[in-house]
């Protein structure tokens, strides 16, 4: 993987850990920042080392949204062109869990970028929100759409609506994070959820994680059919057997991840 400008990333005991690391901004996200931040996603997604990607950032906020100065003088033309959303759409293809660590500020664009991982753990005094209205604009990297199918229409809405800043504990309430701990409690707690994660069986993870999106999309019916034939491709892979033999056996299992 090469090395990048606004990120930094390593490889602890099958977590494949990314840190925002613009903290003299706080972790504004520039175009090349998001890119760096899918080029190291996708580089841990086909690292067969790595079982699940951890996400945090340095300094007082995880991320205070997008580089207002970059996108302040862009026109529609500019951001066609640019096809300013495509790295955002590949970091919804990474089929490895995504867990994310947040505090301080999480706005704007930081949001967007929390609500694109699959679990995350705040620090208590974590505050979100989505101040685009409040500039003009809108979210649009997906904000409007993950919020809504998390929240529902009528909370999502007063969000998006107001620019309101939304505590950790009111996020937790309405099912947008994980769970809340204390300021120094963050790091350990993540690397601990991750290390749990990291532990299971790296094929189960990819399929659960696959079955779970088709959920949020899928009628019942056809989310049922989808898990289904995912269950079934389980039984052709090493983990299966070893699993279950060791579950017999009653001895601890030794994953290969094939």
């Amino acid at each position: 993987m090469p090395s990048f400008t606004y990120i930094r990333h390593e490889v602890k005991d099958g977590i494949g850990w990314i840190e925002l690391h613009r903290p003299e901004r706080l972790n504004a996200l520039n175009r090349e920042m998001v890119k760096e931040i899918v080029m190291a996603m996708e580089a841990f997604d086909h690292d067969d080392t790595v079982r699940v990607v951890l996400l945090t950032g340095k300094g007082k906020a995880f991320c205070a949204g997008a580089d207002i100065e970059e996108m302040a003088d862009q026109t529609p033309m500019k951001m066609e062109v640019a096809n300013q959303f495509a790295d955002w759409d590949r970091l919804g293809l990474v089929k490895k869990p995504i867990v994310c660590a947040v505090q301080g500020l999480v706005l704007g664009g930081g949001f967007e970028l929390v609500l694109s991982c699959d679990l995350v753990i705040a620090e208590e005094q974590t505050m979100f929100s989505f101040p685009e209205v409040q500039l003009g604009v809108m979210p649009g990297a997906g904000g409007t759409q993950r919020l809504t199918k998390l929240v529902g229409k009528t909370k999502a809405l007063e969000w998006l609506l107001t620019g309101d800043r939304i505590t950790a504990q009111e996020a937790l309430q309405h099912r947008v994070i994980n769970k809340v701990v204390q300021s120094e409690q963050l790091e350990e707690e993540a690397f601990r959820f991750a290390h749990t994660i990291a532990k299971q069986p790296v094929l189960s993870l990819r399929l659960i994680k696959e079955a779970v999106e088709v959920a949020q999309h899928a009628s019942i019916y056809e989310g049922m059919q989808f898990e289904r034939k995912n269950f079934y491709l389980l039984f052709d892979s090493y983990d299966q057997e070893e699993g279950m033999s060791a579950f017999l056996e009653e001895r601890k299992p030794i994953f290969k991840g094939n």
